[in-house]
């Protein structure tokens, strides 16, 4: 059964963490961005992943000092046809990722289409401009992949399930889940939210949070990689000429 340690922690996982990114580390992320810091992407980055896996690492403590089962966490492998199903949504998902990509890569019409929507709206900051920046994005991406899922499929629907039962606890997961992200505006609240809730019938169905965890990582690295080709600077045609008339 839970404790009164448990529901502390689901608190600062719930409660807690939502709003000090809204209304202490989103704002110190904005002023920087004001002041045209060119590290500002980077810090914000970091920062995602320190504090992710910090509250992770503190669940597997609690855990650990409590000596629970980690079966109800489903952190194994899917097994018989849950396998083939896991290894089927994770290659249909890779294609369509890819696919984007190319289309994206091969057209500079929808590319500059694409920066002009991303540079108005309030996700421009969000994402990658340069080559640094991505690489940081993608180690975030994994990031937030197995670590929110730990947290919000993993530790938060087993402690809460004994109580409210395992729908109910899943359903006020992904409300949090949404929540947490309310810095990106509603749009943002609502779209993490709808893959909370996808992320939670990929679970039911594979019976494997590495399952979600995989598909979580493909979902932000992908658009990262899709937003990335149309943001950052596209190459000069005339810096070949230019560098054969230096040279000469």
């Amino acid at each position: 059964m839970p404790t009164n340690l448990d529901y502390l922690y689901l608190v600062s996982i719930a409660v807690i963490w939502p709003l000090y990114e809204h209304f202490v580390d989103w704002p110190e992320i904005q002023r920087l961005f004001g002041e045209q810091r060119s590290s500002a992407r980077a810090r914000m980055y970091r920062r995602s992943i320190t504090t992710q896996w910090v509250m992770v690492a503190a669940g597997i403590a609690l855990w650990e000092i409590k000596d629970r089962d980690w079966y109800p966490l489903r952190l194994g492998l899917p097994d018989r046809w849950r396998m083939w199903l896991a290894i089927l949504l994770i290659v249909l998902l890779a294609a369509l990722q890819g696919m984007q990509v190319l289309k994206v890569r091969r057209n500079p019409e929808l590319r500059a289409h694409l920066r002009e929507m991303l540079t108005k709206s309030d996700l421009a900051n969000l994402l990658p401009h340069t080559k640094h920046e991505f690489n940081m994005f993608i180690a975030a991406s994994i990031t937030a992949g197995v670590c929110e899922e730990f947290l919000f499929r993993g530790f938060f629907i087993v402690t809460l399930a004994p109580q409210l039962g395992w729908w109910p606890s899943a359903a006020l997961g992904i409300v949090l889940f949404g929540a947490l992200h309310a810095y990106q505006g509603r749009a943002g609240i609502v779209r993490t939210a709808l893959v909370g809730a996808l992320m939670t019938f990929v679970l039911v169905a594979t019976q494997s949070l590495v399952t979600a965890m995989a598909l979580h990582i493909l979902i932000d690295g992908g658009s990262g990689l899709v937003t990335w080709i149309a943001l950052r600077e596209e190459p000069s045609e005339a810096a070949p000429i230019d560098s054969i008339a230096s040279r000469g």
